[in-house]
């Protein structure tokens, strides 16, 4: 069985294209074409399934058409229409981190090495010109880190933990800005 923690998300699939099977895909991540592994893996109603991938040819920088294996008509690929596809962090984890993306780092402890755990790592926000890291701290409440190299002293894999060395007050901007509300 496969666990939420052994998966990344990298994509969506989005609609059925043509009448053999084949998906639009909105990808944020295009380790499936960098990387030696020969399937997606999909959540369907909760559980976590792996598809083999027959083809797949890209259309712009961010989308593709993909054709799983034993999905051979329209009917049977409508299944997967906004169905969410993920990618196994072992595969990914072999790669230079210089090619990895942000949204690898979902699931990931976030460390400062002044002010210790902060949170974990539940989504990256790109809808600013800056990318931001969606942290929840262990109150529930959610705090956005700038997603800056920079920022970042260490990445443990293994242990899923990144540590970082924020600049002074920018926690502190956090809480200030939390107390306005």
């Amino acid at each position: 069985m496969i666990k939420k923690e052994e998966v990344y998300k990298i994509g969506m699939f989005n609609k059925p294209h043509g009448i053999h099977g084949e998906l639009s895909f909105t990808f944020t991540d295009d380790i499936f074409d960098r990387v030696d592994c020969d399937y997606l893996i999909c959540q369907l109603d909760g559980i976590f399934v792996p598809f083999f991938i027959e083809s797949y040819r890209f259309r712009s920088e961010s989308s593709a058409l993909v054709k799983l294996d034993g999905v051979d008509s329209a009917e049977q690929a409508r299944m997967f229409t906004n169905v969410d596809v993920y990618f196994p962090v072992h595969f990914a984890e072999d790669q230079p981190e210089e090619s990895l993306t942000w949204n690898f780092f979902i699931g990931f402890e976030m460390e400062d090495i002044n002010h210790g755990v902060i949170g974990k790592i539940i989504d990256v926000d790109t809808t600013t010109i800056n990318t931001l890291f969606v942290v929840e701290q262990e109150d529930g409440e959610e705090l956005l880190i700038p997603a800056q190299e920079e920022f970042i002293a260490g990445i443990d894999a293994e242990n899923r933990i990144m540590t970082v060395s924020l600049p002074e007050g920018l926690l502190d901007i956090e809480a200030i800005e939390d107390e306005d509300c």
